[in-house]
């Protein structure tokens, strides 16, 4: 993107079955973290004064309430996070931190990428979702009609944690379909800890932060991003270059909390959109392409399973085989 080379690399997609988790129920009874937040003994005071304290940290307590800090003490306590850096962004509904990864996080980046030697200064980001501040006006747009969302009503908290463990979910799964994003790493009450896209400079740049040498090429590889991302059964609905990352000579795709599966009310109306916001941004890049095209490119190719019968409980990662063949002659 920046530094001259111009190509990208798709992944291969998993052979899984089942279309996925849009009808499995997803818990949002009281976690470790709010259990942790009632008690808080004399160990979790203390880690609480302490995060409270540091300057970085020093937000409004609509972020970080009680069973937040509940949620960050049972993290370390679990080994995914260490200790924390700096704010990455911070956000209408939600804060971004970078973290220490803790020995399990680590453990599982070894995993991923078959190094046997532990990494040093490994970083993880953390993202802390807002309760009491949000009115949740733009949430329910994604979350009604949703099956998994079914008798939640209009409880904060229990809106949030679902949206989080969906976040989770729809990561796992896009990854799953051959679409590059942040590795999900562990979800706590309102707090998702996932692969952190950064170097020691800072966190990757948007793709409306940089200059693309070679748009053509990106484009092909949005596009069969959100073929695969449909023939998974998602629609990202708030896909822009806003929410693409480049990182490491990569296009990553972020924030898939709002992401929807087909079988919501209004998955047509976010396909749509998502083709026009990717199709007017890379069209201002000089690449030809219409809103239209780029529609009729995802229904053609992507095969998404309709079946509207999964069974609550089903695999929540599970997806359709993805097409393999690069359409980009």
């Amino acid at each position: 993107m920046t530094d001259g080379e111009g190509e990208f690399g798709l992944l291969e997609t998993e052979e899984v079955d089942g279309v996925g988790d849009e009808w499995e129920e997803i818990d949002v009874s009281d976690t470790d973290a709010d259990r942790i937040a009632r008690k808080r003994d004399r160990e979790f005071s203390e880690f609480r004064k302490r995060i409270k304290d540091a300057d970085q940290f020093k937000v409004e307590a609509s972020v970080f309430d009680d069973a937040t800090y509940g949620a960050l003490y049972k993290l370390v306590q679990d080994g995914h996070i260490d200790a924390f850096g700096g704010p990455i962004s911070t956000g209408k509904e939600a804060n971004v931190y970078t973290a220490l990864a803790g020995s399990e996080a680590r453990g599982a980046s070894e995993q991923s990428s078959g190094d046997s030697e532990e990494p040093r200064g490994h970083e993880v980001a953390v993202k802390v979702y807002r309760i009491n501040a949000s009115d949740f006006t733009d949430m329910r747009g994604y979350l009604d009609g949703d099956p998994r969302f079914e008798g939640i009503g209009s409880d904060k908290k229990k809106v949030v944690t679902a949206w989080v463990r969906k976040e989770s979910s729809n990561l796992k799964r896009a990854r799953r379909a051959g679409v590059r994003t942040p590795e999900p790493i562990a979800v706590e009450r309102n707090v998702l800890v996932m692969e952190y896209l950064g170097t020691e400079e800072g966190r990757a740049k948007r793709l409306s932060e940089v200059h693309i040498e070679n748009p053509d090429t990106a484009y092909e590889v949005v596009q069969e991003y959100l073929r695969r991302l449909y023939d998974a059964g998602l629609v990202h609905g708030d896909f822009s270059e806003y929410n693409i990352v480049f990182h490491e000579g990569q296009l990553y795709i972020i924030d898939l909390g709002q992401a929807v599966t087909i079988h919501h009310p209004n998955a047509e109306e976010f396909l749509e959109r998502d083709c026009r916001n990717i199709s007017n941004f890379f069209a201002r890049q000089g690449v030809e392409t219409t809103p239209e095209e780029l529609l009729a490119y995802v229904r053609e190719y992507a095969t998404p399973d309709d079946n509207e019968d999964t069974a609550p409980g089903s695999d929540d990662d599970a997806v359709p085989q993805g097409r393999l063949e690069d359409r980009r002659e």
